[in-house]
């Protein structure tokens, strides 16, 4: 029988659990999110749950709602073949990103997560500036960025050594594997990282080679791999849902779908992390109020254009400021008007006369 500790279940979740004091309810994993459902990792084995109407109702906005990787409270009933959610315990960690739709909200990609691999692929997904996006949105999850360059076989030694140089220098001291899955080139480095009970997550474009890599490491074709399109060189989406599996090695691993949008905001440990060099530069600007678009005295300017700072990366750099601020007004706007409305519907429910 698998134990809780195979889950990824440590002390701090333990002792939050043990803080609710409720001998009627069970610590679980949340393996999977579907629609109207999850999925649940318990002692007694894999269960369908729904959240109580009070954790719904009381939660604040998306974030307080369980996703993938995160460790809740629940009572089971039907003879353990079903769990009511009651608590969400505390995370370690949370990625997300800013909700692909026209709604400003976020989306969360998984919790207690220990690490993160970045995957690109060497003939066609290689991107520097959808890179720093990912190691944003990483590191403001407080998570470990590991970067793969897949499908190193399809492009010769020297292309793929400048990939890596090029990677390595945008990452700072981020680990950078190149590997195949083909040649099996890369793979023990791979492994070399997945230690037991740690949980990772696979994040990477459409057709960059996930699923592959996933099947690789579980030791067999579990989940279905679909060609890139010739035409256009563009994936096609082959994971449909975030899940969290169990790796032989013992490692926890979330797979996600592949992501074409990463709009991000409220990430600002994740672009300082990501854009220590110019962040350091932008305190020492003549104005605290500094654009660093014109203004004179700028020390983000002249170390642009004194070669010290890489004009792309300081373009990405102005380009996720601009799009973090544009979508965290929107944010605050909009929770903002739903309180007042909600104040507004409690309001009018409290002075509705008594009919009885």
């Amino acid at each position: 029988m698998i134990t809780l500790r195979e889950f990824g279940y440590d002390a701090t979740a333990a002792e939050s659990f043990a803080a609710l004091g409720d001998d009627n309810l069970v610590p679980a994993r949340v393996a999977v999110v579907n629609r109207n459902n999850f999925v649940l990792l318990t002692e007694r084995g894999e269960v369908t749950a729904e959240p109580t109407g009070r954790l719904l109702f009381t939660a604040e906005d998306s974030q307080s709602i369980p996703t993938v990787g995160d460790w809740v409270a629940v009572q089971l009933l039907n003879d353990d073949s079903f769990a009511l959610i009651h608590h969400l315990l505390p995370r370690r960690t949370l990625l997300r990103r800013k909700d692909p739709g026209r709604t400003v909200d976020y989306q969360l990609l998984g919790a207690n997560i220990d690490m993160a691999f970045v995957m690109q692929a060497a003939d066609r997904d290689y991107n520097l500036n959808r890179l720093e996006r990912y190691l944003v949105m990483i590191r403001d999850g407080g998570i470990r960025p590991v970067i793969l360059l897949g499908k190193g076989d399809l492009v010769d030694e020297e292309e793929r050594t400048d990939m890596l140089t090029a990677m390595r220098e945008t990452a700072g001291e981020v680990s950078c594997i190149a590997y195949s899955a083909v040649t099996g080139e890369g793979l023990e480095a791979i492994r070399a990282e997945l230690q037991p009970g740690a949980t990772v997550c696979l994040l990477g474009s459409s057709g960059v080679g996930k699923t592959t890599l996933l099947n690789t490491l579980l030791g067999e074709e579990i989940f279905a791999t679909k060609e890139v399109r010739d035409a256009d060189h563009r994936g096609r989406h082959t994971t449909t849902r975030r899940q969290l599996l169990r790796l032989p090695e013992g490692a926890l691993l979330i797979d996600t779908p592949g992501m074409r949008e990463l709009g991000s905001f409220g990430a600002d440990s994740g672009m300082q992390a990501t854009f220590a060099d110019i962040e350091s530069r932008a305190e020492e600007c003549r104005f605290s109020d500094c654009t660093h678009e014109h203004e004179k005295g700028c020390a983000v300017l002249a170390a642009v254009e004194a070669g010290e700072v890489d004009e792309g990366h300081y373009g990405n750099w102005m380009k996720l400021r601009r799009e973090a601020a544009h979508y965290e007004r929107s944010y605050y706007e909009r929770r903002k008007r739903d309180k007042e409305f909600g104040k507004m519907v409690k309001s009018i429910m409290k002075e509705k006369p008594d009919k009885r």
